[in-house]
């Protein structure tokens, strides 16, 4: 009965309830209004949006395109490929940008002038300066317009699938396009893969040639909010557009509000939409990555069970006051056999508040079990055939 058993799919049923919680309905307002052409509220942990309004439309991108070209050079070098102390001889190119645009973001570069990499990182992240993007796309890929494949490689495998690059720096350009869906996603990135880089998102000014910048970041000087990054943008295109990232207790949030109709604006709509994400929601982790979940049988291996666990550490974001109301469930493959690898799928585990599924993760091994021997698999294959005539 117990081998019938374990051919079925088992599924397991467990409550997370946790000490000192109220038990009261919590009541989840709709999300504010938002003066915004597009925006959007993500979990930085659970990558769960809170709220969104077309999140998926494309627009123009202005200058948080440079979090691309940030993203790409500190890709570049954790590869090896380039050094904080490569120094970079200033192009006409690069110098280009400072003339032609009225009102162009600038790190005041000069023509002729060698520039560590370092120094034009600061410029680009802390000054937007289009050309610290120009002269460091040109450093990384010989011409910009091959440094904008590096950028639409990369978009392609974080999953940016709408959008599209044709320059580094931001500057209006056919085809040059995003989705505030997408700013989110590179904005989780930067703070996942990078995060050193990421720091220099909070710097506030930044003297090159003794000529000082200004992040122009609005809420990293906003005492009520704990904002630490990361980008606007601006032109006549995409009007007023701000990637914030805000944290509070041990949740993190990321805002993009694109298109809105001043620099007020950026600012007061996006600081609405992160209260209104840390007011109304926590984000939880009731799995952690290696823990034993459950112990199920397997056949033709050197062991007769085996330990199923989740990878990496499980975060969902629910309405405050809901963590009492979350299950748990998970579902095992049905016939389990050697060999197996560690980390290998094993089956599914679902989170759910009330009759809705609101998470899924893989379950998988948390150890390797090799192949029996011949007389071992034989005699599972005998066992195998006697339990199935019970199905």
């Amino acid at each position: 009965m117990i081998e019938q058993l374990n051919q079925l799919i088992k599924t397991f049923v467990f409550l997370f309830l946790l000490s000192g919680l109220s038990m009261a309905q919590a009541i989840v307002p709709q999300a504010p209004s938002i003066a915004a052409k597009s925006y959007i509220l993500m979990d930085y942990d659970s990558g769960k949006v809170i709220a969104q309004n077309n999140p998926d439309m494309p627009v123009a991108p202005a200058s948080l395109t440079k979090m691309m070209t940030s993203y790409v050079v500190s890709s570049e070098l954790a590869a090896g490929n380039i050094s904080h102390d490569d120094i970079v001889t200033i192009s006409s190119a690069a110098y280009a940008q400072n003339p032609v645009f009225q009102g162009s973001s600038l790190m005041w570069l000069e023509v002729g002038k060698q520039v560590k990499v370092s120094e034009l990182i600061k410029g680009l992240i802390i000054s937007s300066g289009n050309d610290a993007a120009v002269a460091l796309a040109e450093h990384v890929a010989g011409t910009e317009s091959a440094f904008t494949e590096l950028m639409n490689h990369h978009a392609r495998k974080l999953g940016m699938n709408n959008t599209t690059f044709v320059n580094s720096h931001g500057l209006s350009a056919d085809s040059h396009t995003t989705t505030a869906r997408d700013m989110a996603i590179l904005g989780m990135a930067l703070i996942r893969d990078y995060p050193d880089e990421y720091a220099l998102y909070k710097e506030l000014e930044y003297t090159y040639n003794n000529i000082q910048t200004y992040n122009r970041h609005p809420l990293l000087t906003d005492p009520s909010i704990n904002v630490d990054g990361i980008k606007t943008g601006h032109t006549e295109e995409a009007g007023y557009c701000l990637v914030s990232s805000a944290t509070k207790d041990n949740m993190r949030l990321i805002s993009v509000v694109m298109g809105t109709d001043s620099k007020n604006a950026r600012k007061v709509e996006s600081k609405k939409i992160l209260s209104y994400g840390f007011r109304f929601f926590e984000t939880v982790r009731p799995l952690e990555a290696g823990k034993l979940l459950h112990k199920s049988h397997i056949w033709m291996g050197e062991q007769n069970e085996i330990e199923l666990g989740i990878a990496e550490d499980i975060y969902v974001t629910i309405p405050r006051g809901k963590v009492p109301n979350l299950k748990a469930h998970f579902v095992v493959e049905q016939n389990l056999s050697a060999p197996i690898e560690q980390g290998q799928r094993a089956g599914k585990v679902f989170f759910q508040l009330g009759d809705e599924t609101i998470a899924e993760y893989p379950l998988v091994a948390l150890q390797e079990v090799k192949e029996a021997g011949f007389f071992g698999r034989t005699a599972d294959s005998i066992n195998q055939w006697f339990n199935s005539l019970f199905e």
